[in-house]
């Protein structure tokens, strides 16, 4: 009995050592759109964005991480600084949900149970998928299609988080997301019929960018980074 008991607390201690803290909080900020309809600046919040956020922090440097946002893109000609855009005077704007997978890597290590408070930039990248509905332009005006696509991408994104109070962690990034689609902003109809209605850049994919504060809250127990 005493050999098992010895047993056990090995194996809970063992447990123990590589027991991960957690984060869970919110994201909110602003989106904007780059592609073939409005203006081309890559930080330019136009729209709220807003979500939630989960991380697991695996070590001191870097931590899984997904997210589910919520945004409203949109895309205005006259915006743009393009003469030829500003003439032709497109604009639409087209709900997302976008969901991202990936890890974060922070410069310096970024330890929740020193004590103290930590700071550091951070890099995340990953997958991520944003689901739109599809529309087309018709004699200028944006024709919604009733349908819908998911757009896949690769979410790029710097920040800077820090532990600014107890079991808290706030983080600014800007994030651009490179998608796999040319269709979030209509050039592109999804309906195959109406191919002779695209426009503009055949060759370049379209981009969206969040840029916004994450509040996080930790919990879980106290880790134990230890080299085995």
């Amino acid at each position: 009995m005493r050999h098992l008991t010895i047993l056990i607390l090995t194996i809970l201690s063992v447990h123990s050592s590589y027991a991960q803290i957690n984060e869970v909080g919110i994201f909110a900020g602003g989106s904007n759109f780059i592609g073939d309809i409005g203006a081309t600046d890559y930080i330019s919040p136009k729209q709220l964005a807003i979500g939630g956020i989960y991380k697991w922090n695996r070590s001191k440097r870097h931590s899984y991480r997904a997210s589910l946002i919520f945004s409203e893109l949109e895309g205005i000609d006259i915006d743009s600084d393009d003469p030829r855009r500003i003439q032709r005077g497109y604009e639409f704007t087209s709900k997302i949900m976008e969901i991202s997978l990936g890890m974060e890597f922070t410069f310096m290590d970024f330890d929740l149970h020193s004590g103290r408070r930590v700071s550091t930039p951070y890099l995340f990248t990953g997958i991520s998928a944003a689901h739109h509905d599809n529309h087309y332009f018709s004699n200028g005006l944006q024709i919604i299609d009733n349908t819908s696509s998911w757009a896949l991408g690769i979410p790029m994104v710097l920040g800077f988080k820090t532990n600014f109070t107890e079991g808290f962690v706030l983080g600014l990034e800007v994030g651009a997301r490179y998608t796999f689609s040319d269709k979030i902003d209509g050039s592109v109809p999804n309906d195959k019929s109406k191919q002779s209605l695209r426009f503009g850049n055949i060759n370049n994919n379209d981009w969206y960018v969040f840029s916004g504060i994450t509040l996080t809250y930790t919990f879980g127990k106290n880790p134990c980074y230890c080299v085995n």
